[in-house]
């Protein structure tokens, strides 16, 4: 008994708390929000669901903490598998939940699971891996283009099951990657180039009309406020009513009355700004900037090349979902679907975003061979 004490004694000593009391606080913080913006509803399943999700994922950012995560990169075939599979699966048995247009969930009976979200950190493993493997060649294109290869694998998966937004993330999560794997800049201007010249073919052949009304319409909002920006403009008026402190929780007038859609989901940022004004999107903003230069700062303190890489993996999901979010809502990018990491409502999200934070927190407690109780 007095060494498993110890043993955990070690645990909590060696652990970051502060990222792991980041994350609680901010999810604890989403609660609430989804709370207030669903209660006009008196449908409490959303903020259970979120309560359960926060609880079950911090249990599981503790066990997978606890677990040397270069055992885990050691078994990268089955987190491979763990994450594609279920994508695999949306093409024959997957289902469009009500307001969306891609089969891109599972329905498990009690619940349902949108796998990508689980694929997003399976993939910071295995490319992690990858590219640590790698690293010093990495601007050799004997080695550069099976990583690049692997890089596009989950981009195109996930484009062709029809949710481009998060191909986006996952696009954006391969750049952030490379770069910390020290790919020249050549290569990303090169790419830049490519992309800049190929824009006007996905434009036109590649983008549906819907996707392209969506960018055209950010540029004379005015004709589209009936339409494709229905929900940017009420959104938009919502945070104006705001002001600097809110409405206050359970008064936002167009948050309780339903007016904007999905404001406890892809728009959670606007029932803040109306319930609690520019100070509580201030917090929240601030809040996950937080989580994400703890995620860089234990990048820099892990002393292994996939550790490093495995937070930079992590950062660059939750920053470029918030960025992503944050600018729909404010109506300076087109709707595309992209979540509020830790605030908008849905356990999937929640709990693999969890698993992520384990995988940081692992890194931080394997960061150096003063972990005591590694070598008893």
């Amino acid at each position: 008994m007095r060494y498993l004490m110890a043993k955990i004694a070690d645990f909590i000593r060696e652990s970051d708390k502060i990222l792991l009391l980041l994350c609680l606080f901010t999810s604890l913080y989403g609660c609430v929000a989804v709370f207030s913006a669903t209660h006009y509803l008196e449908n409490y399943r959303p903020v259970i669901v979120q309560l359960i999700g926060t609880v079950g994922g911090v249990a599981a950012a503790l066990i997978i903490s606890a677990y040397d995560y270069e055992k885990i990169l050691r078994r990268w075939y089955f987190v491979a598998a763990l994450g594609v599979i279920p994508v695999i699966l949306t093409f024959f048995i997957g289902f469009a939940p009500e307001g969306t247009d891609d089969k891109a969930w599972l329905d498990l009976g009690i619940t349902t699971f949108q796998p990508s979200e689980l694929l997003k950190i399976c993939f910071i493993v295995t490319f992690s891996l990858h590219l640590s493997k790698v690293k010093p060649n990495i601007n050799k294109l004997k080695y550069l283009i099976p990583v690049c290869a692997h890089g596009a694998f989950p981009v195109l998966l996930i484009h062709f099951q029809g949710d481009d937004g998060t191909a986006l993330v996952f696009a954006v999560m391969v750049v952030f990657m490379l770069w910390a794997a020290g790919l020249s800049w050549k290569y990303f201007l090169t790419a830049f180039a490519a992309f800049l010249a190929a824009s006007p073919f996905i434009y036109f052949f590649v983008m549906n009309d819907d996707q392209r009304r969506r960018i055209t319409s950010l540029f004379y909002a005015e004709a589209d406020i009936s339409g494709s920006l229905y929900q940017q403009w009420q959104g938009s008026v919502a945070l104006a009513g705001g002001g600097l402190t809110g409405q206050g929780l359970l008064n936002g007038d167009l948050t309780q009355n339903g007016v904007v859609p999905y404001s406890y989901n892809d728009f959670i940022f606007v029932s803040i700004g109306e319930e609690l004004g520019f100070l509580g999107c201030l917090a929240v903003v601030l809040l996950l900037s937080a989580i994400c230069l703890r995620c860089i700062r234990i990048a820099r303190l892990s002393t292994k090349d996939s550790g490093k890489l495995i937070c930079v993996g992590l950062f660059s999901v939750i920053f470029t979902q918030m960025v992503i979010n944050v600018g729909m809502c404010l109506s300076l990018l087109p709707v595309v679907g992209i979540t509020l990491p830790f605030f908008s409502a849905g356990g999937t999200s929640l709990v693999c975003l969890y698993l992520g934070v384990g995988l940081a927190l692992n890194v931080y407690l394997h960061r150096n061979s003063r972990t005591i109780y590694l070598h008893d």
